[in-house]
C-alpha cells in the first residue's frame, strides 16, 4: 500500500507524530510475527515523550543558552525513536540548539533502519555504531549530556560472558565494578554502561532508562543485583523511580519502571530517592493495538 501511487506520505503531508505511529503499527505487526522480547524493537511515543520531559524539564534555561550543543545517546537505540524524540522536545525549547545524536544497536536490521532515517533526516549517520554495546562499545572514553534506553527485559547476556565478566574483573578501571546481575538478564549491565558515560567534569550528565520490575528487587544482599544498586544509591545518582501504568506497550502488559539518574543532584534532593507511583494515570485507547490499552 506505501507504493501506491494514491498514498502521499510527504512530511507536508504526514507528521513526523503520525509518520511515527504508523511505523510503530508495523514494527508491531513484525514483533507478533516473529515473538520479539518485549520492547526489544520500539518504545511508544507518549513514554519516550514523557521520559524526555523528566530530564529536560529542570534543565529549561540551561537548554535556551546561545550556542547550547547538548549530546543524546542511546545504547540501544533501535530504530532510533528515542533519539529524534529528544531532539525534537529540546528544539522545543531551544530552536538554535545544536543537539547531537549517538546510538548504538545490536540487530543489523534495526541498525540499518536508525541509520536511514538518520540520513533523511540530514543527522551524521556516522554517530550510530552497529554492535553489541558491552563487547564492541563504540563509545569509548565519550561521555554525554542525556542518556536514554529502553533495553531489553529478560535478555540474556551468556554470548557476552567472558567479555564482560574479564571486565568486571579490572574493577574502577571498567563499566561493570560495582557487580553483574543474574546471566538471564542484562538490564543492569546497561544502566552501569550508561553511568560510564556520564561527565566526569562540572558538566551535568541526566539519565532515563525503562525497567521491568526485576532490577528492583532481585539479586540476593550482598550479591550482584543488590550490589549493583547499594552502589548506585551510595553514589547517590539515583534521583527517582516512575511506576508506569501496565499495558502500554504493544506487545507485553507488564509493569515498567522509569530510573531517573543524574551525576549532580539539586542541594535539596540530595541523599533523597523520589518514588513516584504513577499507575492510575493512564486514558483508555479507543481501540487496542496488540497489547497496549493505555
Amino acid at each position: 500500500v506505501f507504493a501506491s501511487p494514491e498514498v502521499d506520505l510527504h512530511p507536508e503531508k504526514i507528521t513526523n507524530h503520525e509518520m511515527g505511529y504508523m511505523f510503530e503499527e508495523l514494527i508491531r505487526k513484525y514483533n507478533e510475527a516473529t515473538n520479539e522480547n518485549p520492547g526489544e524493537h520500539f518504545t511508544p511515543r507518549e513514554i519516550i515523550r514523557l521520559m524526555v520531559n523528566l530530564l529536560i524539564s529542570k534543565d529549561t534555561n540551561h537548554l535556551s543558552q546561545k550556542g547550547i550543543i547538548p549530546t543524546v545517546y542511546d545504547p540501544a537505540c533501535g530504530t532510533g525513536g528515542m533519539l529524534s524524540v529528544a531532539k525534537e522536545e529540546i528544539l522545543k525549547l531551544n530552536p538554535e540548539a545544536k543537539v547531537e545524536l549517538f546510538g548504538q544497536e545490536v540487530n543489523d536490521e534495526t541498525y540499518a533502519a536508525c541509520k536511514a532515517d538518520m540520513l533523511i533526516k540530514g543527522e551524521d549517520p556516522d554517530k550510530i555504531k552497529y554492535g553489541s554495546s558491552f563487547s564492541k562499545d563504540g563509545f569509548i572514553g565519550k561521555t554525554f549530556s542525556y542518556i536514554f534506553s529502553n533495553p531489553p527485559y529478560g535478555k540474556k547476556w551468556s554470548n557476552e560472558e567472558d567479555f564482560i565478566k574479564n571486565e568486571a574483573e579490572h574493577g574502577n578501571h571498567g563499566r561493570f565494578a560495582a557487580g553483574l546481575p543474574g546471566i538471564s538478564d542484562g538490564q543492569l549491565l546497561f544502566l552501569q554502561h550508561m553511568i560510564s558515560k556520564m561527565h566526569r567534569d562540572n558538566n551535568q550528565t541526566r539519565i532515563a532508562i525503562v525497567f521491568n520490575g526485576s532490577p528492583l528487587f532481585n539479586g540476593d544482599a550482598g550479591e550482584g543485583e543488590s550490589e549493583i544498586r547499594r552502589w548506585i544509591c551510595e553514589n547517590d545518582w539515583l534521583e527517582a523511580i516512575v511506576g508506569l501504568p501496565n499495558q502500554l506497550f504493544y506487545n507485553t502488559g507488564i509493569n515498567t519502571y522509569i530510573w531517573v539518574l543524574t551525576n549532580q543532584k539539586e542541594p535539596s534532593r540530595k541523599g533523597k530517592i523520589a518514588l513516584i507511583d504513577a499507575r492510575d494515570m493512564f486514558i483508555k485507547m479507543g481501540k487496542s493495538l496488540g497489547d497496549k490499552r493505555n
